[in-house]
């Protein structure tokens, strides 16, 4: 069974899929007072605010991180992010906001928040990143 946790500060709860995870760094890079994967539990999501916790969630590439808020009366827009394209570094290109992947056998799905799409070519899980760009040394 796919390792799933949850973290809660009592106004969001945080949920890490380890499946999706593709280790891009991103949100221990971003708030490392929260994400710490040399610590047990690696998740000390009370060390910032929701708010912060929330903005760096939506910076997960593989979506091995979500969020939910446990008053569902408060609700944080997650799908009005303005569509942008960043290309990291000996990276994957970062698609921030809601878009529709159509494959190449038809299939479709729709992709929120931050969705990472291969560069080096190297993916197993191509269009999108799988983290094989570290272990290839993928410049670019």
């Amino acid at each position: 069974m796919a390792k799933k946790r949850e973290y809660s500060n009592g106004e969001v709860t945080v949920v890490w899929e380890a499946k999706k995870c593709t280790h891009s760094r991103i949100c221990f890079k971003g708030l490392p007072d929260v994400f710490r994967p040399k610590v047990r539990p690696w998740v000390r999501i009370n060390a910032a605010t929701t708010e912060a916790v929330i903005n760096q969630v939506k910076c997960c590439p593989s979506g091995a991180l979500s969020y939910y808020m446990n008053n569902e009366e408060v609700d944080i827009a997650v799908n009005n992010i303005e569509t942008k394209i960043e290309v990291l570094k000996d990276g994957p290109l970062l698609v921030y906001g809601t878009l529709k992947v159509i494959h190449n056998n038809g299939d479709e799905e729709t992709k929120n928040k931050t969705t990472a799409f291969c560069r080096c070519g190297d993916s197993h899980n191509k269009p999108y990143c799988d983290g094989t760009h570290v272990k290839n040394e993928f410049k670019g």
